[in-house]
């Protein structure tokens, strides 16, 4: 009688229709593969030949010719090598075509039933070595074996390690399995493993933090907003500058959510292998699906999101398929599932419209540079574990730093910190903070030494700049004038606007150029030569008035009409024309007229007002050559000169005499 303990010798409990791993139609290919990789193998390479019997005869011929070098016998068998290679034919019966002569380096013969007493004689005379040892050694027939089919082993070996090991991954292809290049390399953050961010580490962007509030109360409550049948938004793009603080931002968003962060930039989905890319979107999105509510983040996604289409030629390359993938995942979870998609980018308008369509990123969320407030906010922020001294008015540093966005002012305040350590300070002051600000935008100083005629040159064309920031009515203050060489410039004026500036008016904008072109004009009237000091004022110039004339709209001979592509609100990218120019050659030289206009007449408003003010410039430049080294207040002490007269911008009377 047999127990039954569930072990008994049938196939019970086993699945019988267990799929092989791999098919068993692919045995058949690889028994193909091991023959045809035997013949390659014989083909290529041939093992080397046994020695070739000769008669007796021709051995004895080529040894009185002295062309044996060694030999070796065995009971009546003669192996040997012969010096030079023998040319031979084999003898053929009557009426048999003769084969072809062959060449014999290795023989074998037979010595005759006599005694050959003089051979042994000859041989030692002639110099012959007598081995012990075979001439040829026998081949492993291990070795042999491991020649003809170890690479095909090899590889059918590869292959279903491969495929074994992505059946147990769950799909994904085969290389999903293969040193994880099919998997996805997201990092994880979330309460477990990293330090928690929420929305008070996050300051200057609070109309975009507005926009995520929604977000975060979804994640958190969702039966809020499904009872009444709404659905979160799959996906949310947000765009900015860089260093705005995007990344920050969603990081913030699973935060205070309190759900898991997947975040991987859009680079490190596409490899030089073929499928790899959607490999890794299928398993970041399972790993979310698998820890959800969670926050996929993918930052960067123009390197992966670009219009199809465009940039390849013949056939769909890796980064189609990646972001097709994409687009298929996102269509393929519900909002129920907890599962957000958040991306950024500076790039919106290279992205593909299927990528933007509602139903995938339904929610553009721009995150700007910061104001005065907001960059203040930011620089609190930064200067929690930063001990500051009582002279540190974060406002005014704020005011000073325009245009910069949260990875700038960050910065900032770490070079600050470091230059205070390295003045032995136990705490950074107002000027560390100045200090390390001009070394960001102005570049470290260089010890270059000038001779006097040199410095007095750079003087008088720094001081042209700084002189036109005065009197041009809507320049931007003068803050600093150095004759100190920093980074590629031999002198530097830094200007900074008051404000924040989001409109130019052209009378703005004819003071940069004026302002710009003062180091040139000065020059000129002081010593009526030129130099190639001007040649970065000279590119500015040109940049500024070739806009006003092709994208503002402000020359009246061209009038309003768009001449040159819409630069990149982010990036400041100029773009490009796709094909021909939308505009003829009359236009295009129309065009380069215009803006020789303009660059000379700002240029002769410089220098007639350099020379109405000549007297605050030679003041400016003997003060320079003392102190190398000016800031605003002694700039308007020596030159006398008060700040430059603002533009007016009140708006016009519809009628004459009435006041607004």
């Amino acid at each position: 009688m047999q127990a039954n303990d569930g072990k008994s010798g049938s196939n019970r409990g086993r699945p019988t229709d267990r799929k092989r791993i791999p098919p068993r139609s692919n045995w058949l290919v690889f028994f193909l593969l091991l023959a045809l990789n035997y013949y390659l193998a014989g083909v290529f390479f041939p093992g080397s030949k046994g020695p070739e019997p000769i008669s007796y005869t021709v051995f004895r011929a080529e040894l009185a010719k002295d062309n044996v070098e060694a030999i070796h016998t065995k009971g009546e068998s003669i192996e040997g090598q012969f010096k030079t290679a023998v040319r031979r034919a084999e003898p053929v019966a009557d009426g048999r075509p003769a084969p072809a002569p062959r060449e014999i380096k290795s023989f074998t013969t037979i010595l005759p039933v006599f005694v050959d007493p003089g051979l042994e004689t000859e041989l030692i005379e002639r110099g012959v070595d007598i081995r012990a040892t075979p001439i040829q050694a026998q081949a492993n027939p291990l070795v042999t074996l491991l020649s003809a089919f170890g690479p095909a082993l090899l590889i059918i070996g590869i292959y279903v390690w491969l495929f074994r090991r992505a059946a147990k991954q769950g799909g994904g292809g085969m290389f999903s399995g293969f040193g994880g290049l099919g998997k996805s390399t997201a990092r994880r953050f979330d309460k477990e493993t990293e330090t928690k961010v929420t929305f008070d580490d996050v300051a200057g962007i609070d109309e975009a933090e507005n926009e995520l509030v929604e977000i975060v109360d979804f994640l958190k409550n969702p039966e809020k907003y499904t009872r009444l049948g709404g659905a979160a938004p799959k996906g949310v793009l947000l765009v900015g500058a860089p260093g705005t603080g995007k990344t920050l931002l969603a990081r913030a968003v699973a935060g205070e959510a309190g759900v898991p962060f997947f975040s991987m930039s859009g680079s490190e989905f596409v490899e030089m292998i073929v499928g790899v890319g959607a490999a890794r979107v299928r398993d970041l999105f399972k790993e979310a699906r698998k820890n959800a509510p969670a926050i996929v983040f993918i930052d960067e996604i123009d390197s992966i999101g670009r219009a199809r289409g465009q940039s390849v030629i013949g056939g769909a390359s890796e980064q189609e398929q990646t972001l097709n993938q994409i687009l298929t995942e996102m269509d393929g979870f519900s909002s129920r599932e907890g599962v957000i998609v958040l991306a950024a980018t500076n790039q919106p308008d290279v992205l593909d419209k299927a990528l933007l369509r509602a139903g995938r990123f339904d929610r553009r969320v721009v995150v700007n540079l910061p104001d005065k407030a907001g960059r203040e906010a930011i620089f609190k922020v930064h200067t929690r574990k930063v001990p500051l001294a009582e002279d540190v008015d974060l406002g005014d540093i704020a005011q000073t730093t325009p245009g910069v966005s949260g990875a700038d002012i960050r910065n900032l305040v770490n070079e600050a910190a470091l230059l205070a350590a390295r003045r032995q300070q136990d705490k950074v002051h107002h000027k560390d903070i100045i200090d390390a600000l001009e070394k960001i935008v102005l570049g470290p100083e260089r010890p270059i030494i000038l001779s006097e005629a040199d410095k007095e040159r750079i003087a008088y064309h720094e001081g042209g700049h700084a002189i036109l920031g005065l009197v041009v009515a809507g320049a931007d203050p003068v803050h600093r004038v150095t004759i100190v060489p920093r980074g590629q410039a031999l002198g530097v004026t830094y200007q900074r606007p008051l404000t924040d500036r989001y409109n130019y008016p052209e009378a703005y904008l004819r003071a940069k150029i004026i302002g710009t072109l003062g180091g040139r004009a000065a020059e000129e009237i002081v010593y009526g030569t030129r130099t190639t000091g001007a040649e970065s004022d000279i590119e500015q110039a040109s940049g500024i008035a070739r806009q006003m004339v092709t994208r503002w709209g402000m020359s009246d001979r061209l009038g309003m009409v768009q001449l040159a592509p819409r630069q990149n609100d982010w990036t400041g990218g100029a773009g490009g024309f796709m094909g021909q120019k939308p505009y003829s050659e009359e236009t295009a030289k129309l065009i380069d007229m215009e803006v020789g206009r303009i660059i000379e007449e700002c240029h002769e408003e410089a220098k007639r007002l350099l020379t109405e003010h000549r007297g605050a410039l030679d003041a400016l430049v003997a003060a320079l050559m003392k102190e190398e080294s000016l800031d605003e207040k002694e700039i308007l002490a020596v030159t006398g000169l008060p700040p430059a007269p603002t533009l007016p911008d009140r708006p016009i009377t519809s009628e004459p005499g009435v006041s607004t």
